[in-house]
């Protein structure tokens, strides 16, 4: 859950937020390195010896759920190749149109950006998406450190500009919201940065 949610971290990094002993880490690394969960990479910072960062791999983001992954993608699969891709989009649209509906159903009564911004990232943690949000100098930057529809929204990234338009249409007019990272395209997270139009980014 750690890596999940934070990338790559040392060894040191590892003990010190979970509390234990910098060897009894390692020993933790070591078994999931064993297991093909996680990786290591050594990245050099200049004078001294490199670090060496662990991070996990697909065998290891495949431990957190992706919602019917199977049957989605056969789904999505049967209706390309049977009714073709016009269909398939209509499919995407009706379930654009879906999550604006229910996310307006929680987000009606809430009218602060930052509070939508909070509204939102608990709405999507409850769909499994791990989601989060930070808030600097530049508005805020909204991160998904999970997809629990990954494989469908591989077979058909309809699901990830949809979900896009979603975030901007629940949001409002007046709101700037751009993909920083996606998980698709093989980051290790979705993130957003968000900020009032009316507002200078540096």
């Amino acid at each position: 859950m750690l890596l999940k949610t934070r990338g790559a971290l040392t060894a040191s990094a590892i003990a010190q937020e979970l509390g234990m002993t910098k060897e009894g880490a390692r020993l933790q690394l070591l078994k999931y390195t064993e297991e093909g969960l996680i990786q290591s990479e050594n990245e050099s910072s200049g004078v001294g010896r490199p670090k060496q960062f662990f991070s996990l791999t697909a065998a290891g983001h495949s431990k957190f759920p992706d919602t019917h992954a199977e049957l989605t993608v056969k789904l999505i699969s049967m209706i390309r190749s049977t009714l073709g891709d016009h269909a398939l989009q209509s499919v995407m649209d009706a379930a654009e149109q879906s999550g604006r509906d229910r996310y307006m159903i929680e987000l009606d009564t809430v009218h602060e950006l930052e509070a939508r911004v909070a509204k939102l990232a608990e709405i999507r943690s409850r769909e499994g998406y791990m989601a989060e949000y930070l808030k600097d100098d530049n508005g805020y930057l909204f991160i998904e450190n999970h997809c629990p529809i990954c494989a469908a929204a591989t077979s058909c990234q309809g699901f990830c500009s949809g979900e896009l338009n979603v975030f901007r249409f629940v949001l409002g007019e007046e709101v700037n919201i751009n993909r920083l990272d996606h998980i698709v395209a093989g980051d290790r997270r979705c993130s957003y940065r968000i900020n009032l139009k009316n507002k200078l980014v540096v």
